[in-house]
């Protein structure tokens, strides 16, 4: 370990210390001055939730450093290994002593010194931002785990893609740190497919030959049961399973969603005749309906085309082969709705459909656009959640794509008995939340950029960011069919709310706490 980087690190540490220092004075020097003494302490108590994460951060990068510099002493003291027995000697020797110290499993002080090597020597924009705390362990984990196996240069541009500002194209929607490690992943990982050195479709051809179903027993009567499939199967066969839960659910159903989902493909795999069954306890319907589930594919116009090897995005999972996106699109299946995205900065052109109904068109468009509940840190696909207004309809809310989000039934919920509330809806962008405390947090924003160009390209595109300039000379594309106008202009009259709204009326400032 480089000792100015300990110092550094070290320093970093004793200002994180001091923050919090001065929150905890502030929390018991003259409580009764203040006007709202509730307010301040809930205020300050989230200062210090904030400090701590930061020094937590700051610790675990000198502890990285630390084993990576234990890890260096000892390979140094024990000399040149003289056989591969004496090396692996060697190595279990030094996750023995890391283990001890840290009253560890030596597999995870395998795992930690694995972690630390990779943070030193190939990501040191990933340490540089622990050591910040700007983001935290579980973050830098998931860096260290998205980058293995890829080279160097690889490695650099998914790690400057997320956390070096001044990049060409760098990630959209703040600060990597703003993002539970759950959902940094998802967006590490689709970066990652889309930016690979080996093409996706080589590696999907050969992860398909592993494809598998799998049982094992459990605890309690109990056993699980699962199938490695190729994504786009996968997909429809989980949307079309919870399209059925939920078509089951009702005032009399006391199930959960979860419970309905397993029941009914345990119906539909043993082949339900109508009858009731009863399945854990409970009375259920074997003849469940079979809604057609409805999955959205993103498809790059051009890799539609043929002309590139683009992956295309599956709603709920991410990139796939383009193969597999043009043979869900021939094949004409009803479950899945094309969309084509612009070639010149990824934004949405057009979403396919075979009859035109806006409050549907408008669903759809949701969907893409958020991907998922807007609410902070939940992962919640989109085939669940609710359209809903974020200024209400009796306040003069349009039903423009700007002024609707698609929250879960639970942040739903929350939004509208609670003082959070959502803000700033775009187009492209879903809303944020503001908290009952006044705070702003930042929804996850989907990570678009332009599609790839077939090089040589005859008469490319014009450098610019709108998507008007598509018509330009010089800037021709391929007839494809595509719209140049937006599908959902903000400022159209709607006919009525969307009926997913279950409180279309509601007026939440008065119901407000802020």
């Amino acid at each position: 370990m480089d000792s100015r980087a300990a110092v550094a690190t070290a320093e970093a540490l004793s200002v994180s210390f001091a923050e919090l220092a001065v929150v905890l004075r502030e929390a018991v020097e003259a409580p009764g001055q203040c006007a709202d003494p509730m307010h301040r302490r809930a205020e300050l108590a989230l200062r210090t939730l904030a400090a701590v994460a930061c020094g937590e951060a700051t610790m675990a990068a000198l502890k990285v450093q630390a084993v990576a510099d234990y890890d260096d002493a000892a390979q140094a003291l024990a000399g040149p290994a003289t056989s591969p027995e004496d090396n692996t000697g060697q190595e279990m020797a030094v996750v023995a002593e890391v283990a001890c110290v840290l009253t560890v499993s030596e597999r995870s002080a395998g795992a930690l010194l694995a972690e630390a090597h990779q943070l030193t020597t190939r990501l040191p924009l990933t340490l540089s931002a622990l050591q910040a705390g700007q983001i935290s362990w579980q973050h830098a984990r998931v860096m260290v785990d998205e980058t293995t196996n890829l080279d160097r240069p690889a490695a650099a541009a998914l790690e400057a893609h997320f956390l070096d500002p001044f990049v060409v194209n760098p990630a959209r929607g703040g600060p990597v740190g703003e993002l539970i490690p759950g959902r940094f992943r998802h967006k590490a990982r689709t970066w990652r497919e889309r930016h690979h050195p080996v093409s996706i479709e080589k590696r999907h051809i050969k992860s398909a030959a592993d494809r598998r179903l799998e049982y094992a027993p459990d605890r309690d009567g109990m056993a699980w049961l699962s199938a490695y499939l190729p994504a786009d199967q996968a997909a429809g066969i989980w949307d079309r399973t919870t399209a059925a839960a939920r078509a089951l659910q009702g005032p009399h159903e006391d199930r959960t969603l979860s419970q309905i989902r397993a029941d009914t493909v345990a119906i539909w795999l043993l082949g339900g005749t109508g009858d009731r069954a009863d399945i854990d306890g409970g009375s259920v319907a074997a003849g469940v309906p079979s809604p057609r589930a409805q999955v959205l594919v993103t498809v790059p116009v051009l890799s539609l085309l043929g002309v590139t090897d683009e992956p295309a995005m599956l709603d709920g999972y991410g990139p796939i082969p383009p193969s597999m996106a043009r043979q869900l699109i021939a094949d004409g299946a009803e479950s899945f709705h094309s969309v084509l995205v612009d070639p010149r900065d990824g934004a949405p052109l057009e979403i396919g459909r075979t009859s035109y109904r806006v409050t549907k068109a408008q669903r759809q468009w949701l969907r893409m656009r958020d991907g998922k509940c807007p609410f902070p840190g939940c992962s919640n696909h989109s085939l669940d959640n609710e359209a809903d207004h974020v200024l209400a309809w009796a306040r003069g809310g349009a039903t423009g794509i700007s002024n609707l989000g698609q929250p879960c039934h639970k942040h739903h919920r929350l939004r509208h008995t609670t003082g959070w509330k959502p803000m700033g809806a775009t187009k492209n962008e879903p809303p944020g939340w503001i908290s009952p405390t006044g705070r702003h947090y930042q929804s996850e924003h989907p990570d678009w950029e332009p599609p790839q160009w077939p090089k040589p390209w005859p008469n490319g595109p014009v450098p610019g960011p709108h998507r008007s300039d598509l018509h330009l000379p010089g800037n021709e594309l391929p007839d494809c069919g595509l719209p140049s106008d937006d599908i959902f202009p903000d400022d159209t009259p709607p006919d009525g709310p969307v009926p997913e709204d279950p409180y279309p009326n509601w007026d939440f400032t008065a119901h407000s706490t802020v």
